[in-house]
């Protein structure tokens, strides 16, 4: 009987083997790796990690982490501290591997928890992967606009500021008129309560009925009687407009952000036309058309301020027009509300025309305007869903803008 002898099995031989295989995928691999211990130290890094940073990979091994690694933003900084310390995956965290120059490379890393033979934790695996130029440029873009939003925000505050620095003067003027006139009133009323106290003192020493005839004709209580009535009721009229006019200054200066509502659009177009007319000195003829029952839906201190913004220019540019006029308009179509304010004055040349919206771009004289009014008009039209345009005709100017009667996104 012939026996089939068993021939050994070389470990070594496959060990080597395996070995290489891993060296060799390791070398063809495109992304980078890194292999580091739970103390975040590196064990290992593959070829591309040192032909990306053009540093040695035994220059790498037992260097921590946040030596090589450089998150462009705090957020991303303690996205990746608190993943490496809990040992939990993450992915895509944007972050900047320093090169041999110290410059630090745009890469998206993915991370991983490693185990050992018996379960335990045992590092980490960070594989990133170069962000590509285009790549890059979206990404810079990205920051680009959001700083855009952000100056865009700051614009339409410092015109929203310039537009009350131009009409603080009206403003204290018609505050003025009304406390004024509750001063006088309350100095009267001072007199009659006087007066009457010194009346009623005289009915406590039981006086003839011709003592009481005298002495009331002396202080005069019959003009008291009628007059206290009417003095407390004017006195409560300027009251009331005071209030009026702090609502309206608080309704143009409050907060950008502030809760849809439903309301009367005459009463805006009118409170608007009246915050521009309080700081004029040549007031121009206006006229409002606009149906009493004409209600949107929609941001009133947006709308309020457009208002503004167009009202003042069409006032301005009739400083020097005889028979200056200054026209609003509202009419309902099917999907919303359309305005328009239009003047008499010297119009809009055509070569003006396609940059009137373009910020800081101003006809006025250094000093008169920002060249911020219509840009941000423009702006805060089309957050309400609308559109403003200078409608071309024979004379005059005319800007006109649509809103739908309730905003895009608000019925979610």
């Amino acid at each position: 009987m012939s026996v089939t002898p068993i021939m050994p099995t070389n470990k070594g031989a496959e060990l080597h083997a395996a070995q290489e295989l891993v060296s060799s995928v390791l070398g063809a691999m495109s992304d980078l790796l890194i292999i580091c211990d739970v103390h975040g130290r590196i064990q290992h890094v593959n070829p591309a990690m040192e032909r990306f940073t053009n540093i040695p990979a035994a220059s790498f091994v037992g260097k921590p982490l946040s030596a090589i690694l450089m998150p462009p933003k705090e957020d991303a900084q303690e996205k990746l501290v608190r993943h490496l310390k809990t040992g939990i995956a993450f992915a895509d965290c944007q972050v900047g591997v320093i090169d041999a120059k110290g410059n630090p490379l745009p890469v998206s890393l993915n991370c991983s928890p490693r185990q050992d033979e018996n379960g335990h934790a045992a590092g980490m695996i960070l594989i990133g992967r170069p962000k590509s130029e285009l790549q890059q440029a979206y990404s810079e873009l990205d920051d680009a606009l959001g700083n855009f939003e952000q100056a865009q925000q700051h614009l339409v505050a410092s015109e929203k500021m310039a537009a009350l620095g131009r009409l603080v003067a009206g403003v204290a003027h018609e505050l003025n008129n009304p406390i004024s006139f509750v001063f006088g009133n309350m100095h009267a009323m001072k007199i009659y309560g006087e007066k009457i106290t010194a009346f009623l003192q005289g009915l406590d020493n039981s006086p003839s009925p011709e003592a009481l005839q005298i002495l009331r004709q002396e202080l005069g209580m019959d003009r008291i009687a009628a007059d206290i009535l009417p003095l407390v009721e004017g006195t409560l009229e300027g009251a009331e407009r005071v209030s009026d006019i702090v609502q309206d200054l608080r309704r143009f200066s409050g907060n950008q952000t502030e809760p849809l509502e439903c309301f009367s659009l005459d009463p805006v177009m009118r409170t608007a036309l009246n915050w521009v007319l309080r700081g004029t000195r040549k007031q121009p003829e206006t006229e409002i058309a606009c149906p009493e029952d004409l209600e949107l839906t929609s941001n009133k201190g947006h709308l309020h301020q457009i208002l503004v913004n167009l009202v003042q220019n069409a006032v301005d540019a009739l400083a020097a027009t005889p028979d200056a006029k200054v026209t609003l308009t509202a009419r309902a179509s099917d999907t919303g509300v359309e305005l328009s304010v239009s003047d008499n004055g010297p119009g809009i040349s055509k070569v003006n025309l396609g940059q009137i919206f373009e910020p800081f771009f101003t006809t006025k004289p250094i000093g008169k305007g920002t060249g911020l009014g219509l840009y941000v008009s423009y702006r805060l039209a089309d957050e309400l869903g609308g559109h403003l345009i200078a409608k071309p005709q024979k004379s005059g100017a005319c800007f006109a803008f649509s809103i739908p009667f309730t905003p895009p996104g608000s019925m979610r």
